[in-house]
């Protein structure tokens, strides 16, 4: 008997597609793969993001580096904090809300520099300083008086005797509580500025507009938003995205014969009419510098 060689090819693609068939229903239904302690490292990029988000979320309320820095590292990034200052722009790009992106940038910027800044928060405090009271005992006043009088007449003697009942304790002086002094300072004070300087130095980019914010500590402080606007259009950012310059540190590109204006979000701090700087080498040549400002708190 001849066997058709089509039929037998047929068989064994029809034999091939029911195994196949009866192996994705087994895996998919019967008994699924199930993942038990597995490493963040294989997830999805999306999924890494709200890792990361979690990681800063917690570390913004428990500020402990050490737990934070190991779990970055489950997700097996080669920089970790390039990856954490590389979300929180894409995320600021995308128009997520500043409380949202700053923990990201904040541990980024602790991460870099090795130690916990805690960040400046809006949240206000009250010092009680106790007024002492004066306090005066009561006069325990206590006379008793003994008199013994005689008499001799014609009648019998008779001794009279006069106990004085004790008075009732008095009161001298009472001190009244004067009304305990309150100070109430704000942690969340205006950022204004310290210092303007023209920063002549042709290594770096012309019209380089620099700006560091410091709080009361002259301390450096990441997450401040700053608005530098001009007729054409505005523009957005926030301190700390570039740590290796400070945390407190931003900068912005400014354009030959414009004229631009700044702003510190967090207290209105402005700044108008500024406009590109002209320098001059030892050789006499002109060129282009730049500017930078200091504000704090």
């Amino acid at each position: 008997m001849r066997l058709n060689p089509r039929r037998t090819i047929l068989h064994i693609i029809l034999a091939l597609l029911t195994g196949l068939l009866m192996g994705l229903a087994y895996s998919w239904f019967i008994s699924p793969v199930t993942y038990i302690d597995a490493s963040p490292a294989i997830l999805r990029a999306d999924f890494k993001d709200q890792y990361r988000s979690v990681i800063a979320a917690s570390y913004a309320t428990t500020h402990d580096l050490p737990r934070a820095r190991a779990r970055l590292e489950l997700l097996g990034d080669t920089d970790p904090t390039g990856e954490l200052s590389a979300q929180a722009q894409r995320m600021l790009a995308s128009g997520t809300s500043l409380a949202i992106v700053q923990p990201l940038a904040q541990l980024a910027t602790d991460l870099r520099q090795g130690t916990v800044s805690i960040p400046v928060t809006s949240t206000s405090f009250i010092a009680v300083v106790n007024t002492p009271t004066l306090e005066i005992p009561f006069a325990n006043i206590t006379a008793q008086i003994d008199v013994t009088e005689s008499i001799q007449p014609t009648l019998p003697s008779t001794s009279l005797s006069f106990e004085q009942t004790p008075l009732a304790p008095q009161q001298l002086f009472t001190s009244t509580p004067r009304p305990t002094a309150t100070l109430i300072r704000r942690v969340d004070a205006p950022f204004t500025r310290t210092e303007q300087e023209t920063v002549c130095n042709p290594d770096l980019q012309p019209g380089l507009l620099q700006f560091i914010l410091l709080d009361s500590r002259r301390r450096q402080v990441a997450g401040i938003e700053i608005i530098v606007t001009w007729s054409e259009g505005e523009d957005r950012f926030f301190t700390g995205f570039k740590p290796e310059l400070g945390n407190g540190y931003a900068d912005f590109v400014m354009q030959a014969d414009t004229t631009y204006s700044a702003r510190v979000a967090e207290s209105g701090a402005f700044i108008s009419d500024i406009l590109i700087p002209t320098c001059t080498d030892a050789n006499g040549t002109i060129y282009l510098g730049g500017l930078a400002f200091t504000f704090q708190q």
